[in-house]
């Protein structure tokens, strides 16, 4: 986290303006803007494309997967399988710090994880616990700059839950988002709202607001999805005009890292997609993001078929860097 005594009092100083100008119900504006405090988006060394890599240095397809995806900034994911909470995304943000860049970091462990489908399915086994992990999560960033992506599908799985399961997942992640702002002063965090493909922008808009966005930084789109980056664009417009009615409109980013060919419909390992846009601020979006790892697989379905959801799939990851 590199910057001068002066750009901090002078990002400070804006916060506290844009504060006094933000629309009713959005919360108080973020004080620190955390891609002006690294220089460009960490690419992990850990991630699941460099580890196949790295074990299969002779593999033919090895040179075009570390080119392409290994060495693209991408975000890491967390949830139950990550341990003490706190150490690990502590861990990784400093790592990422000490090379004075940004990392993307994924929360991923709401009870009742992927209830809708199921090849996730998973997540902190109650509320309190759910709560407790979020706030480790959160203090394990810290000051430093870091990224925070909510809970993907959280939102857009509504329509398998009771209302009383809604209400209790609005509350943790109200109460996240809460944490984060506590906590991570210096971490913007993005609300999961789903695709283009699955719920009307008007719905989401409303969901978004009954989750507590409006103390989030933003939304964010296409979370390991493939719909193109003009069709998340506009849809987050859609989104942003639906929340005017509440008071207020978000800035929101995109996940890149399988759109390059847009969507077939399908969402779990369809063939013939490809990577998209790297990393990076703008594009149609506040960002475009690679929050899924290409190869990564969605489940046990398509071109996964015999897999679990997260195993890195080295041909898949391979046909997706050319789109065949």
């Amino acid at each position: 986290m590199r910057r001068s005594l002066a750009a901090a009092s002078s990002a400070l100083l804006a916060g506290v303006l844009t504060a006094g100008l933000t629309a009713i119900g959005a919360g108080p504006a973020y004080a620190a803007d955390p891609t002006t405090m690294t220089s460009g988006f960490y690419a992990d060394p850990d991630n699941s494309a460099a580890r196949w890599v790295n074990a299969n240095p002779g593999d033919g397809r090895a040179a075009a997967i570390r080119t392409s995806i290994a060495n693209t900034p991408a975000a890491r994911w967390f949830g139950n399988w990550s341990g003490d909470i706190g150490a690990a995304a502590g861990s990784y943000v400093g790592r990422a710090d000490s090379y004075d860049k940004l990392p993307i970091l994924v929360a991923y462990n709401i009870p009742d994880r992927d209830i809708c489908a199921g090849h996730s399915g998973g997540g902190a086994g109650s509320r309190a616990a759910y709560d407790a992990w979020i706030a480790a999560f959160a203090g394990g960033i810290g000051n430093r700059p870091a990224v925070v992506v909510l809970e993907p599908d959280a939102l857009g799985h509504e329509s398998c839950m009771t209302a009383n399961q809604i209400a209790a997942r609005n509350a943790m992640l109200q109460n996240a988002i809460a944490q984060f702002r506590a906590k991570a002063p210096n971490t913007w965090v993005y609300l999961d709202a789903g695709n283009p493909g699955w719920i009307d922008a008007p719905t989401m808009a409303r969901q978004l607001v009954a989750a507590g966005v409006g103390g989030a930084h933003g939304f964010v789109l296409n979370v390991s999805n493939y719909y193109t980056t003009d069709q998340n664009t506009s849809y987050g417009n859609a989104v942003n005009s639906a929340l005017g009615a509440y008071g207020y409109t978000k800035p929101f980013v995109v996940d890149t890292s399988r759109n390059g060919k847009g969507s077939d419909g399908q969402w779990c390992n369809p063939a013939g997609r490809r990577i998209g846009t790297p990393s990076q601020r703008g594009g149609g979006a506040e960002m475009l993001l690679w929050i899924k790892v290409p190869g990564e697989s969605d489940g046990n379905c398509g071109v996964g078929t015999g897999s679990s959801a997260g195993q890195f799939l080295p041909e898949v990851a391979y046909k997706m860097i050319y789109g065949y």
